[in-house]
């Protein structure tokens, strides 16, 4: 900036018909004095070269000199400002009509109008300025939205001052513009004012960002010589039309984007960013600069005023944790009221009412081995170590030893973190499952839990297992404990299935129904081999996951009441976790790092019968006990770590659904389906390249890192494309890369993945 105070010296605010003038010191207090005209609405108002003040209102211009000498510029012909746009230097303002007025600042400080004056063609929306550079005296183009869903460029030099330079339609009324120049790095001044570039280029690209009424952003490269417009991308942000507004970000210009939620546009570390900002709702907002907070954000919600700060740059999600007694093992979601029923279960481990008697227990030892003259003492000392309470995040928690268990089911606020209602269990109890249901017998909401009782981890075996079922209230406030039903082996998954409950018992697949007193048994299969360990439904498909043989396809049979095997893999898989992507799609992880997708082919018939008779023909039955019909594989990746869960989602509003994978040592990725076999293509290519000509530094190869228990398929692996940034020097260099697409499809395509990730 060419002003010369650090900081920001007033905040602005405009109602509908007054402005308030805010100082900036130790406290916020209105000014009377400052030069702006209080009685009107401000349009735009900034610092105009070093030393002066500009106020742009409906009826006219304020120019404020430093020494409160005011000149003013007034509309003519009963006309009004509508829109403005207003650098360090330039103030462009359009009339009511499509009248555009350019003035310039002269080497005097005085605030000139050029002569002539341009009439647009259409109503105008929203225009704006780029900031001067330093060495610079002019920002050389104005870009213009009009109501005929177009952008203008119109050029700002001397030479031809007001004409067009080039056009770009949009799909939507533009809702506002903003200029800025990105890509430069980080900067910093020296004790001279001189800009110091701390790495990455001295001069960057000046990006058009355009909010559009339907709540899509664009970001379009403006050529700085000849000001044509190339390489859009697109974004949709919200529901609402997206407001733009320039800040400062460790030096360098970025774009506060408003829709439905608030997004930040920044370069840092030489990428592109684009990311949701976790704040409520913001309507206006401003770049905000004191000694308190250097780059803040001045912003307005509702009727409050706010002032906020960027905490971390360049982290994809912000996260804020909540401390539980136990290890979180399972949770759901209460989707009526967003909240949380978490079970946690920690091996040994005591439960509050263990540690209680534990420590009554060693205080009546230590008064039982005192002496006689010693009783009174060793009575204090007694009730002085049952009082005492040592936090256990320092001291940790006392060590119960092999095979004990303690665990509890939570529900809390995950927004607020707070804990509404606690049902602990008895000690040596643990909750391996859970799941929320609605029975069709009453169509009330329960909780069941699937719980063990003196389980033994190493050989596996159990006292008992039981299902515990809870009466959940609409407000997700209580739970109830209707009644608890035993089972013979470990509830390891349970499912809603078809107003019923559908049980992995050990090895057998299980639906109950609501009973009295306990659960009703209706129907089993007994041909999973091992043990069951998760269970995915959708309609009358049953995705069942063993946990050494991956996954059982199975049709329920609502005449003859039967579960029934009709189809499975190919492949052994240690599954741990399994998403369901369509009707038949179903998305694996296992013990060994890999993610695996598999899919049933439209040949499969699971309209198949058991033969009670025992005389199927020999070429039904499958091979090796398994199912005749078997599931494709479509993709097939190592991951390199556990994976924990699988969840399809959408992360923003409008973006492409994608596959969320969480790890054993806290890994959060994504994988982004392709929408056409042509990018597919040129990614494939580009990850082909990128092996041969920059391999991993440790020496390893790539393809059979990726390929480490089961061929890739299909999977492309961002984390080799993004090296092609540091070795794009080596692709130009490449005359077969050549072929496929020019440096700003790369750029575009790379660009594109990356935010997806975002």
């Amino acid at each position: 900036m060419l002003w010369k105070d650090e900081f920001d010296a007033y905040i602005i605010v405009s109602f509908v018909n007054a402005t308030l003038v805010l100082s900036i010191g130790d406290t916020v207090e209105e000014v009377t004095d400052s030069g702006f005209l209080g009685t009107t609405p401000t349009l735009c108002c900034a610092s105009l070269g070093d030393d002066a003040l500009v106020q742009i209102y409906p009826d006219g211009i304020r120019h404020i000199r430093a020494d409160r000498r005011v000149n003013e510029w007034k509309a003519p012909n009963k006309k009004t400002i509508v829109k403005c746009a207003v650098n360090q230097r330039q103030v462009v303002i359009a009339l009511s009509g499509g009248d555009l007025v350019y003035f310039e600042m002269d080497p005097t400080g005085q605030l000139n109008e050029f002569t002539e004056r341009r009439k647009m063609m259409a109503d105008i929306l929203c225009m704006t300025l780029a900031s001067i550079k330093p060495g610079e005296l002019q920002s050389p183009f104005l870009a213009v939205g009009l109501a005929d869903s177009t952008v203008r460029v119109i050029s700002l030099q001397r030479q031809d001052c007001l004409q067009p330079r080039s056009m770009q339609a949009l799909p939507s009324p533009a809702e506002s513009l903003c200029l800025v120049e990105m890509g430069i790095g980080e900067t910093e001044e020296d004790e001279d004012g001189v800009i110091i570039h701390k790495g990455g280029k001295e001069k960057g690209s000046l990006y058009l960002n355009i909010g559009l009424q339907n709540g899509v952003l664009l970001r379009t490269v403006l050529d700085k010589i000849s000001g044509d417009l190339t390489d859009t991308r697109t974004r949709y942000l919200g529901s609402r039309g997206v407001k733009l507004f320039r800040i400062k970000v460790q030096g360098s210009e970025a774009v506060l984007a408003m829709s439905s939620r608030s997004w930040l546009s920044y370069y840092y570390q030489n990428r592109f960013h684009l990311t949701p900002l976790s704040y409520e709702t913001l309507e206006y907002a401003s770049g905000f600069s004191s000694e308190q907070c250097s780059e803040g954000i001045v912003a307005i919600s509702t009727n409050t005023l706010r002032i906020l700060a960027l905490e971390k740059l360049g982290a994809v999600f912000n996260q804020i944790s909540f401390p539980l007694e136990y290890t979180p093992k399972r949770f759901v979601v209460h989707t009526d009221t967003s909240r949380l029923i978490v079970a946690e279960t920690d091996h040994n481990a005591y439960t509050e009412a263990t540690k209680n008697l534990r420590k009554r227990q060693m205080a009546d030892e230590m008064i039982e081995a005192a002496g006689e003259n010693e009783q009174e003492l060793a009575q204090e000392l007694a009730d002085a170590f049952i009082n005492e309470v040592l936090p256990e995040d320092t001291f940790s928690a006392p060590k119960a030893g092999y095979g004990m268990w303690a665990s509890q089911i939570r529900i809390m606020d995950p927004v607020k973190g707070q804990t509404l209602f606690k049902v602990p269990l008895e000690q040596n109890e643990a909750v391996v499952s859970m799941c929320l249901v609605k029975f069709s017998v009453d169509g009330k909401s329960y909780l069941a839990c699937g719980v063990v009782k003196d389980m033994q981890l190493n050989p596996r075996q159990i006292g008992s297992g039981y299902i515990d079922l809870y009466r959940v209230d609409n407000q997700c406030a209580t739970l109830n404990l209707i009644h608890r039903t035993e089972v013979e082996d470990i509830p390891s998954a349970i499912a809603p299935f078809q107003g019923k409950l559908l049980v992995g018992v050990g090895k057998i697949l299980r639906v109950y129904d609501l009973g009295k007193k306990k659960l009703l048994r209706k129907c089993e299969n007994k041909h999973i081999p091992n043990q069951i360990v998760n269970i995915q439904t959708r309609a009358l498909r049953v995705f069942c996951s063993d946990v050494q043989e991956s996954v059982y396809c199975l049709t329920y049979k609502r005449n003859e009441n039967q579960l029934i095997i009709f189809a499975d893999d190919t492949f052994p898989r240690w599954i741990t976790t399994t998403a369901i992507l369509d009707y038949d799609t179903i998305a694996t992880g296992d013990k060994f790092g890999n993610i695996a997708i598999l899919r049933l082919p439209h040949s499969i018939n699971d309209d198949v019968d058991e033969d009670p008779t025992g005389n199927k023909a020999l070429w039904d039955r499958g091979l090796l006990n398994g199912a005749s019909q078997k599931a494709e594989n479509i993709i097939t990746f190592h991951i390199g770590e556990i994976v924990m869960s699988l969840q399809k989602s959408m992360l923003i509003p409008g973006g492409p659904e994608l596959l969320i994978y969480t790890t054993i040592s806290g890994t959060i990725g994504a994988l982004v389906p392709f929408t056409g076999r042509e990018d597919f293509d040129f990614f494939q290519h580009l990850e082909m390249h990128m092996r041969n000509e920059n391999p991993p530094l440790c020496g390893r190869d790539h393809l059979s890192y990726r390929s480490y228990y089961y061929p890739v398929k299909n999977v492309i692996d961002v984390e080799v494309q993004l090296r092609w940034q540091r070795s794009l020097k080596i692709l130009e260099q490449d005359t077969h890369f050549k072929f496929f697409h020019s440096q700003i499809v790369i750029l575009k395509s790379d660009g594109s993945e990356n935010e997806c990730f975002l």
